[in-house]
């Protein structure tokens, strides 16, 4: 707690109300979704460690003042264990509907998150090395599985559109 402050507590975070801008850790609307795939067209699915049955490509937001770029590179790394330093920017973003369970972490207004795809393509399978916090397991499946696996609709989408 800040000592000597005069704070509250808003929708489950600490804000400093001596502070001219109070801040509030809401989650930027605003994300990556990165396709990692292999030349024989193999793509990675990561199950989620907080949603039973949810599979899911690498995703992430974006932090303050970070890039879709910068925010892909760092939420691979984070999730796979896999250093790229360059994915392929697709120059496509979808905007959808946040689902209720997960509004919570966003400003009260904030009803949709806009999603930039990205890609990157491995010549064979590689070992990855998971965030065990997130997620608990992954496969590499051919793209026909992969969209039939896949929890999201944009990702299955973003598969179905983009690994050919």
């Amino acid at each position: 707690m800040l000592s000597g402050a005069s704070c509250r507590c808003v929708r489950g975070h600490v804000q400093n109300l001596n502070q001219s801008k109070a801040h509030i850790a809401f989650k930027r609307p605003e994300s990556v979704l990165v396709l990692v795939c292999t030349d024989d067209k193999h793509v990675l699915l990561m199950h989620r460690t907080d949603i039973p049955s949810f599979w899911q490509s690498v995703t992430g937001s974006l932090e303050a003042n970070e890039t879709p770029m910068q925010t892909a590179v760092r939420e691979l790394q984070e999730e796979t264990g896999l250093v790229v330093t360059s994915p392929v920017d697709l120059q496509h973003s979808v905007r959808y509907e946040i689902k209720p369970q997960w509004r919570k972490r966003y400003a009260p207004e904030v009803t949709h998150n806009t999603e930039h795809w990205f890609k990157v393509q491995l010549p064979d399978i590689q070992p990855i090395s998971l965030n065990s916090a997130e997620h608990s397991e992954f496969t590499w499946l051919p793209v026909s599985d992969a969209i039939e696996k896949c929890s999201s609709a944009s990702n299955r989408a973003a598969i179905a559109q983009c690994v050919r």
